[in-house]
């Protein structure tokens, strides 16, 4: 029988999973910032589009001109590592707990880059911003800056969890609390 993580085991993985490639996306951003002037995100605008649907507001036509909510930065900085912790949850249910015990860099990119459809259909649009930025002043600057977040938040997906196979390369064998077979 092959290694599996028990319910515990797996849920942490995840969860620093998560937090770890949100971020070494961050990361990303800071040094694209830093070396190349490509601004970074600003998560309090998402955390204005949060504080106002409890209002039935989902959409807007410019975030930025929507009213300000309460601690729209924090709102928004907590919800980005949520998704994070949610986009890596999605990954192993997909990938199964191989990508947590054996990862190898292909899957967890090419996850990485599939998690763009988000902000190109999601995000974006209710900001404003149009369907894959279409209404942004740059369009296409805006959708290739998109694409290396989310290729870095796959390779950060890859580099923390091959640390933590590392760290803790083997789980349980045979745990009655086993959730998702292992491959």
């Amino acid at each position: 029988m092959k290694a599996v993580l028990n319910r515990n085991e797996l849920i942490l993985r995840i969860v620093l999973l998560g937090l770890g490639a949100t971020a070494f996306m961050d990361l990303w951003a800071i040094a694209a910032d830093a070396l190349f002037g490509v601004p970074q995100s600003n998560f309090a605008v998402v955390g204005r589009w949060l504080g106002h649907m409890p209002e039935g507001v989902f959409t807007h036509d410019s975030i930025r001109k929507a009213a300000p909510v309460a601690n729209e930065g924090a709102l928004g900085w907590t919800a980005h590592y949520i998704v994070g912790v949610i986009f890596a949850a999605l990954f192993v249910a997909v990938g199964g707990q191989r990508q947590l015990l054996q990862p190898g860099p292909v899957v967890p990119i090419l996850f990485g880059l599939v998690t763009v459809v988000a902000p190109f259909f999601i995000l974006q649009p209710a900001l404003g911003a149009g369907i894959m930025a279409a209404n942004k002043p740059n369009p296409d600057t805006a959708r290739l800056k998109s694409l290396m977040s989310h290729f870095s938040f796959g390779l950060g997906l890859y580099v923390v969890a091959y640390g933590l196979s590392r760290l803790a390369p083997k789980g349980r064998l045979g745990s009655e609390d086993q959730i998702w077979p292992a491959e």
